[in-house]
């Protein structure tokens, strides 16, 4: 059974430290509930078929909300990003969880996220709740 009570990744991960540039609007946070609620979803069903991926069990926010400002300044990050509305995160990739949700784009598909491409994304997973411009359910940024 799974536990759905269970929250993996909190409001407090994905604001993180970037509260102390600037604090998110309600648009950003409602944003955020919306994503990290699928992403919540997304990694409940990801323990339940493979409880060995740590990365699913235990995941680690690499990049979260981040304020345009802040964004401007990361190296290859998207003018428009959807870090910046609220709507994107990166979980570090430690033991393979980007190529088994490849395997499994079912479990975006019910969870209403998408992916950049895993050859895109060595060593972290990218996920965001609104598609992009191609639809696809993984993507090349």
């Amino acid at each position: 059974m799974i536990n759905l009570e269970q929250e993996f990744v909190a409001m407090e991960d994905y604001i993180g430290r970037m509260s102390q540039i600037e604090q998110p609007s309600q648009e950003v946070l409602q944003n955020a509930e919306i994503l990290l609620q699928r992403v919540n979803e997304l990694l409940h069903l990801v323990v339940a078929m493979e409880p060995h991926l740590e990365s699913a069990k235990h995941p680690a926010v690499n990049s979260g909300w981040r304020p345009a400002a802040y964004n401007a300044g990361v190296p290859g990050a998207a003018v428009r990003s959807r870090h910046i509305t609220g709507q994107a995160i990166d979980l570090a990739d430690r033991d393979g969880l980007d190529d088994f949700l490849f395997d499994h784009p079912n479990l975006l598909e019910t969870c209403e996220l998408w992916c950049e491409h895993p050859a895109a994304t060595k060593g972290w997973v990218h996920f965001q709740s609104v598609p992009p411009r191609s639809g696809n359910r993984f993507f090349y940024p």
